[in-house]
């Protein structure tokens, strides 16, 4: 980047764009642009190498410096990421702080923004990327997730080589292990027998939960470029949101140092970094001087293997074991900034405020109206959503909604939703239902007392979570009167975490409930 400003000189030819030969690599194949320029890393290395002549001091070889969501930046990946870099993501644990969202489905299941699930986000990242061979590793409640990645993902992948693939590996025992997946290290562990048959130069880790779009090429060729063992996606953080992530210390060229987990007080001081290293200005540096792990790896194919089975055979957890433990040993561990928008959705409040937050005028926190970089779902072919003289502001309308004479209002809802008239709708999130019931079904409904999947009229709803398939009767209120802020009533149909009403999946809440 520093050298953006030089202009060309005639003197210079223009030579064939080619990546430095690295120990492990032997690559040498031309730029896919036609015209290469200092934007190209592989330009930018020649050029450094060839002009001005080396006097003296050699300059350095490599710069850490890369930031992930730059517009500017162009990637030119040799070997490409879709024969060279297997993704492996992590479906993570029990989801406890989500349930009762997880009551019935694994966490990256669980429905966001409408029309989508969470484990859209790292797959159609992975997509986007050129990243095609994904495994999926689950272990709790994972048949409503199995079901969505086969349907979503299972005939469209392949091309007509058929060589990519979306597939999901549950935990197993087995005569060499008995035991279910014990963390994110132990997960990979159990089937690095796999992994290994596939001829790739790296693995790229993800979480399975995580709302954010990146483009994995840029991190995948920083990790190139360094010569790196592991590379650690690090996300800047001001002083106040620091305490509650685990934070990495960094030194001139970017290598990790040394890691703390959420500091408070003098050690959360001594945290401090210097993030121009990474590629910030020093006006955003001097806001955000901390760098917090996202999570997320790419790992040399022999790193990993070296690490999980002989130097920490027992390590269950990367972030905590064995990416420490790796910059213990002296293996090299690079961070690499990524300066966007990132959230884990580990809690209800966190799920709650990422899904509210795609309403948010101008710009939402997190846009699924990216042309060059689109969030893929499964095909529904449902039909366009019907709004019959309802009021809607600042909302979010899913597939094959039907809207009947109500207001709603900086809400998000879900395919197959059902408002009846009369209906208020503030603030909250509607998941929709995963089938139609038909006149019949209704009918016989309305003949013996029972309520329709939807909401019912003359329902006011605010501040809440309304799972797939609940049955809302009329004249009901969910809008926390007490202002309560933790409550469990899993025998009513609803929790209650951190003043946000969940309606749990298939509940029923009879007509005059007040909640």
């Amino acid at each position: 980047k520093g050298e953006a400003s030089v202009q060309h000189s005639p003197a210079v030819p223009v030579l064939p764009c080619r990546q430095p030969r690295l120990p492990s690599l032997s690559l040498g194949r031309r730029c896919h642009r036609p015209n290469p320029s200092l934007s190209c890393p592989r330009w930018r290395w020649r050029w450094r190498r060839r002009w001005p002549p080396r006097t003296g001091r050699p300059r350095p070889l490599f710069s850490p410096r890369a930031v992930s969501d730059s517009r500017n930046s162009q990637t030119c990946l040799d070997p490409d990421a879709s024969t060279s870099v297997l993704g492996i993501i992590l479906g993570g644990g029990a989801g406890t702080r989500l349930y009762p969202l997880t009551k019935k489905r694994a966490k990256p299941a669980v429905p966001l923004g409408a029309n989508y699930r969470l484990i859209d986000i790292p797959v159609s990242n992975c997509l986007n990327s050129n990243v095609s061979k994904i495994y999926v590793l689950t272990q709790f409640n994972s048949a409503s997730l199995n079901r969505h990645l086969s349907r979503a993902y299972g005939n469209n992948i392949g091309g007509y080589k058929n060589d990519g693939f979306v597939e999901v590996l549950a935990a197993q025992q087995s005569p060499e292990n008995p035991n279910w997946f014990q963390g994110t290290a132990d997960a990979v562990r159990q089937y690095l027998w796999l992994f290994e048959e596939h001829n790739v130069m790296e693995f790229l880790i993800l979480a399975g939960d995580h709302l954010y779009r990146m483009d994995y090429q840029k991190f995948i060729q920083a990790h190139r470029e360094t010569d790196a063992d592991i590379t650690v996606a690090a996300l800047p953080m001001d002083e106040e949101r620091a305490t509650a992530f685990g934070l990495m210390k960094i030194d001139d060229e970017g290598r990790i140092v040394e890691f703390s987990e959420k500091p408070k007080g003098e050690k959360l001081k001594a945290m401090m970094v210097d993030t121009t290293i990474l590629g910030l200005d020093s006006e955003r540096a001097k806001e955000l001087p901390y760098i917090a792990s996202m999570g997320i790896y790419v790992f040399s194919k022999d790193a990993m293997l070296r690490l999980l089975r002989d130097n920490f055979p027992s390590a269950n957890d990367f972030g905590s074991e064995v990416i420490p433990g790796a910059t213990e040993i002296g293996m090299r561990v690079q961070a690499y900034l990524y300066d966007g928008y990132w959230e884990d959705i580990g809690t209800i409040e966190a799920f709650y405020n990422a899904n509210l937050g795609i309403t948010k005028k101008p710009v939402p926190d997190f846009s699924f109206y990216d042309r060059s970089a689109p969030i893929y779902t499964q095909s529904r072919y449902l039909p366009p959503s019907k709004v019959l003289d309802a009021d809607v502001t600042d909302s979010v309308i899913g597939e094959g909604c039907v809207i009947n004479h109500c207001k709603i209002n900086h809400s998000v809802v879900g395919l197959r939703s059902c408002i009846s008239e009369g209906a208020v709708i503030e603030d909250s999130l509607l998941m929709g239902a995963d089938y139609y019931e038909t006149e019949n079904d209704k009918k016989v409904l309305s003949e013996t007392g029972g309520i329709p999947i939807g909401i019912g009229k003359n329902t006011h709803i605010k501040k809440a979570i309304i799972d797939k398939n609940a049955r809302i009767g009329e004249n009901v209120k969910i809008i926390n009167v007490d202002d309560i802020q933790e409550a469990s009533r899993e025998s009513d149909g609803y929790f209650i975490k951190s003043g946000i009403v969940t309606v749990i999946k298939d509940a029923l809440i009879p007509s005059g409930t007040v909640i």
